[in-house]
Order: structure tokens, then sequence, then C-alpha cells
């Protein structure tokens, strides 16, 4: 193999490994208020897409129907906590895990008897063909998904360091009660993550979109490798949930150039697994003790 053919490889696993990490820091900003995992965020993704979709039919521009598609998604991500998880929040995280799993399925549900079972493709963000660098081909919208990452990661990071809203989000993370005592909403704490998640999956469906389209059924697979990519890194670090992303899209791609397209699941799996056992808390992730 060639550097250029290498080179291709490595560009289209950091190009899927930050879809990844949009998808991981969805799952970080709900672990870093709630402490549980929300298995809806694949939807979140599927939705950003989808919509963008139908608000380009309905007639919209391109730039007002992304921005459209992704409030839309951030809506649903609101009225999911209020509607389905608020009335429980009491309950264990098992239930509210539970709880997450079904409204994925709803969400995906609903989605096909309104768009359709087909594919459907949205317009590239900028015209033009791909630029060639050192033989290897970059598509424009491959700049979109790493620059809208890079936004992101590092509106996150200033949110958790820099804030007193970040530094309620970590406090709710340890304990609803606790925060309570001291002054916290811990409601509208959750209700504003939730819906914070469901913008980062919203946007990371309206950039993929362009690239590889979009139908009913894609919020599964990549809610998994999202979640991957976050336990991958460490949950609960914007800056992990990037490097756990970057690193499955790599070791992925580089599977597919050296090994086969058929084992990648599979050896990004083997790779997930051997970071659990050697490294359960991730790979920037801190290890953590409790006193019984």
């Amino acid at each position: 193999m060639d550097s250029a053919a290498l080179l291709q490889f490595a560009i289209a696993g950091l190009k899927n490994g930050a879809i990844y990490a949009l998808v991981a820091l969805g799952f970080t900003l709900v672990f870093g208020s709630t402490g549980i995992i929300n298995f809806a965020q694949g939807e979140f993704f599927m939705l950003g897409g989808m919509l963008a979709v139908f608000f380009v039919r309905l007639g919209l521009p391109l730039p007002i129907a992304v921005i459209a598609g992704v409030l839309a998604t951030a809506g649903i991500g609101l009225a999911f906590e209020r509607l389905a998880l608020r009335p429980r929040r009491d309950s264990g995280p098992l239930v509210l895990i539970i709880i997450t799993i079904g409204g994925s399925m709803v969400m995906k549900s609903l989605s096909r008897h309104v768009f359709g079972g087909s594919e459907l493709s949205l317009p590239a963000f900028s015209e033009g063909p791909s630029i060639v660098v050192a033989g290897a081909a970059i598509e424009r919208q491959a700049f979109w998904v790493w620059g809208l990452t890079i936004i992101a990661v590092v509106g996150l990071t200033w949110l958790y360091s820099k804030t007193k809203f970040g530094r309620s989000m970590r406090a709710c993370s340890l304990s609803h009660e606790a925060s309570r005592l001291m002054g916290i909403d811990t409601a509208r704490i959750v209700m504003v993550s939730f819906g914070l998640a469901a913008v980062l999956g919203g946007i990371a469906g309206v950039v993929v979109a362009p690239l590889t389209q979009t139908s009913f059924d894609v919020g599964a697979r990549i809610g998994v490798k999202g979640f991957a990519a976050a336990i991958l890194g460490g949950l609960g670090n914007p800056i992990a949930a990037v490097v756990g992303g970057l690193t499955l899209g790599l070791v992925e791609s580089m599977s597919i150039a050296f090994i086969s397209s058929t084992y990648k699941d599979v050896i990004a799996l083997v790779l997930l697994l051997l970071v659990l056992f050697v490294r359960p808390e991730g790979i920037l992730g801190r290890a953590t003790r409790e006193k019984v």
C-alpha cells in the first residue's frame, strides 16, 4: 500500500471518528448531569438529518433548514426529558436507562411513519470538488465535520470548567439530593443537558447526511459507536470523548486497510473490551475510589 492510499484511509478514519466524537459528546453531557447513559442519543443523530431534509423539501434554504433541523431536534430532546424522564426522576438509574431505550424505539418508529423508509439525501454545505492533499482526496464536507467537532469540544470544555452551570452539572452527577440541598435546580440542569445533547446529536446528523445520506434506522448503529467512543475515551470528559471517537474511527479505518472491511466492527469491539479490562475508566478517565 502506497502512502497516498494510507493517508486516504487515515482521513476517512478521522472523519468517521469526528462523527463518533460528536455523538459521544452527547452521551458525556447527559452522563455528566444525571449519571445515566442516554441510549436515545443515536436517535437525536437520526432526527437531525431527517428533519433538515424535511425542511429543505419544504422549500427552506439549506442554511435555514439545517438550523431548523438542529433546533427541532433540541425541542424533541427537551420534550423527551420533560415528558418521559422527569416524572420518574426519583427512580433508580436502571429505570431511567430503560426509559431512554424505549424512547429510542418510539422515535425510530415514528420517524419511519412520518418520513418513510427510504434513504434521504441532503445537499453538501460547500459545493465543489474534493481537495487533494498528498494524493488523498478530502471531501469539502469533511472540513465541516472537523470544524464543528472542534467548536463543540471547546465549547463544552469551557462550559464544564469555567461556568457555574458546568460545576452544577458535575455536582448533579455525584448526587442529585446533595445538589438540591445546596440550592441547585437539578431539574433545570437535567433538562438543559438533554437539550444540549440533542443539539450535538442533531449537528452530527445534519453534517454527515451529505456524506452518507440518512434514514430512519441510522440512529442505532451510530449510537453504539458513539457510546463506544465515550467509554473508550472516558465518560464525563469532553476531550476524552473526542479522543475516544478519533481512536475508534482510526482503528476501524486501518482495519479495513490492512485486514478486511468485514472485521472492522469486530476489531473496534475488541479494542473497546481491551480498554475496559485494562483501564475501565477509559483512556483519559480517572480512576475513582469509594469508601464503604
